[in-house]
Protein backbone atom coordinates (compact mmCIF):
# COMPACT_ATOMS: atom_id res chain seq x y z
CA UNK A 1 0.00 0.00 0.00
CA UNK A 2 1.20 3.62 -0.72
CA UNK A 3 0.43 6.84 1.10
CA UNK A 4 0.42 9.53 -1.34
CA UNK A 5 1.16 13.52 -0.62
CA UNK A 6 1.73 16.37 -2.87
CA UNK A 7 3.57 19.17 -2.88
CA UNK A 8 2.25 22.36 -4.14
CA UNK A 9 2.06 26.16 -3.24
CA UNK A 10 -0.98 27.01 -1.77
CA UNK A 11 -1.91 30.51 0.39
CA UNK A 12 0.28 30.77 3.74
CA UNK A 13 -3.11 31.43 5.73
CA UNK A 14 -4.86 28.34 4.56
CA UNK A 15 -5.01 26.10 7.11
CA UNK A 16 -6.85 23.04 5.29
CA UNK A 17 -7.48 22.90 1.79
CA UNK A 18 -11.31 24.59 2.71
CA UNK A 19 -9.57 27.46 3.56
CA UNK A 20 -8.23 27.73 -0.37
CA UNK A 21 -10.43 30.25 -2.18
CA UNK A 22 -12.21 28.89 -5.15
CA UNK A 23 -10.68 28.98 -8.53
CA UNK A 24 -7.41 29.20 -6.77
CA UNK A 25 -4.72 28.11 -9.32
CA UNK A 26 -1.34 27.17 -7.47
CA UNK A 27 2.14 29.17 -8.95
CA UNK A 28 4.38 26.42 -10.49
CA UNK A 29 7.46 25.64 -8.27
CA UNK A 30 10.04 26.40 -10.84
CA UNK A 31 11.66 25.40 -14.09
CA UNK A 32 12.14 21.05 -13.93
CA UNK A 33 15.42 21.89 -14.13
CA UNK A 34 15.56 24.43 -11.09
CA UNK A 35 13.30 22.02 -9.32
CA UNK A 36 15.70 18.71 -10.23
CA UNK A 37 18.31 21.24 -8.70
CA UNK A 38 16.47 21.48 -5.69
CA UNK A 39 15.68 18.20 -4.61
CA UNK A 40 19.52 16.83 -5.40
CA UNK A 41 20.35 19.91 -2.97
CA UNK A 42 18.10 18.84 -0.48
CA UNK A 43 18.01 15.11 -1.31
CA UNK A 44 21.07 14.29 -2.29
CA UNK A 45 20.47 10.56 -1.68
CA UNK A 46 17.99 10.73 -4.05
CA UNK A 47 18.28 8.65 -7.73
CA UNK A 48 17.15 10.62 -9.96
CA UNK A 49 18.63 8.76 -12.83
CA UNK A 50 14.90 9.00 -13.98
CA UNK A 51 14.89 12.87 -13.17
CA UNK A 52 10.70 12.38 -13.87
CA UNK A 53 10.10 9.51 -11.04
CA UNK A 54 13.05 9.86 -8.43
CA UNK A 55 13.24 7.22 -5.19
CA UNK A 56 14.75 7.49 -2.01
CA UNK A 57 15.15 4.94 0.42
CA UNK A 58 15.44 4.75 4.13
CA UNK A 59 15.76 2.02 6.42
CA UNK A 60 12.19 1.38 6.61
CA UNK A 61 10.28 2.96 3.76
CA UNK A 62 10.73 3.99 0.35
CA UNK A 63 9.45 7.04 -0.91
CA UNK A 64 8.59 7.65 -5.39
CA UNK A 65 9.12 11.22 -6.28
CA UNK A 66 7.06 11.87 -9.24
CA UNK A 67 8.60 15.25 -10.72
CA UNK A 68 6.92 14.39 -14.01
CA UNK A 69 8.27 16.23 -17.52
CA UNK A 70 6.78 19.23 -17.32
CA UNK A 71 8.07 22.76 -17.59
CA UNK A 72 7.15 24.84 -15.42
CA UNK A 73 6.38 21.80 -12.78
CA UNK A 74 3.23 22.84 -10.92
CA UNK A 75 3.46 20.52 -8.11
CA UNK A 76 5.45 17.01 -6.67
CA UNK A 77 3.50 13.80 -6.25
CA UNK A 78 5.45 11.75 -3.24
CA UNK A 79 4.70 7.61 -3.15
CA UNK A 80 5.40 6.11 0.40
CA UNK A 81 5.96 2.97 1.29
CA UNK A 82 6.69 0.99 4.60
CA UNK A 83 7.17 2.98 7.77
CA UNK A 84 8.53 5.04 10.28
CA UNK A 85 7.95 8.46 11.33
CA UNK A 86 11.38 9.29 10.05
CA UNK A 87 10.00 9.47 6.17
CA UNK A 88 8.26 12.47 6.66
CA UNK A 89 11.79 14.67 7.60
CA UNK A 90 12.76 14.22 3.97
CA UNK A 91 9.06 14.62 3.06
CA UNK A 92 9.18 18.07 4.79
CA UNK A 93 12.11 19.43 4.16
CA UNK A 94 11.54 18.64 0.69
CA UNK A 95 8.41 21.06 0.95
CA UNK A 96 10.06 23.66 2.47
CA UNK A 97 12.78 24.20 0.22
CA UNK A 98 9.98 24.44 -2.83
CA UNK A 99 7.91 26.39 -0.56
CA UNK A 100 5.44 24.09 -0.50
CA UNK A 101 2.46 22.76 1.62
CA UNK A 102 1.46 18.89 1.53
CA UNK A 103 -1.33 17.38 0.95
CA UNK A 104 -2.32 14.49 2.26
CA UNK A 105 -4.11 12.46 -0.39
CA UNK A 106 -5.75 9.98 2.04
CA UNK A 107 -7.35 12.34 4.29
CA UNK A 108 -7.50 15.65 2.44
CA UNK A 109 -5.92 17.67 4.78
CA UNK A 110 -3.04 19.33 4.90
CA UNK A 111 -0.43 17.69 7.13
CA UNK A 112 2.73 19.92 8.97
CA UNK A 113 5.80 18.42 10.56
CA UNK A 114 3.69 18.49 13.95
CA UNK A 115 0.32 17.34 12.81
CA UNK A 116 0.95 14.01 10.39
CA UNK A 117 -1.79 12.28 11.57
CA UNK A 118 -2.90 11.02 8.24
CA UNK A 119 0.74 8.89 7.89
CA UNK A 120 0.12 7.46 11.41
CA UNK A 121 -3.84 6.76 10.03
CA UNK A 122 -2.37 4.79 6.90
CA UNK A 123 0.14 3.16 8.74
CA UNK A 124 -2.82 1.74 11.34
CA UNK A 125 -4.97 0.94 8.33
CA UNK A 126 -2.43 -0.78 6.15
CA UNK A 127 -1.42 -2.78 9.12
CA UNK A 128 -5.06 -3.87 10.03
CA UNK A 129 -5.39 -4.90 6.14
CA UNK A 130 -2.36 -6.39 5.49
CA UNK A 131 -0.16 -6.51 8.48
CA UNK A 132 2.53 -4.61 9.27
CA UNK A 133 5.42 -3.59 6.54
CA UNK A 134 8.29 -4.85 6.45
Amino acid sequence: MIWDVLLLRLPDDAASVQDVPKGYASPPLGRLQDVLAIVRQVLPEADLSDPAWGELVGPTWSLGLNIGWRDPVDSVMLHIRGSGDDVLVPVFRLADALGCRVLDFAEGDLITPRQSSGWHAFQEFRDRVTGPAD
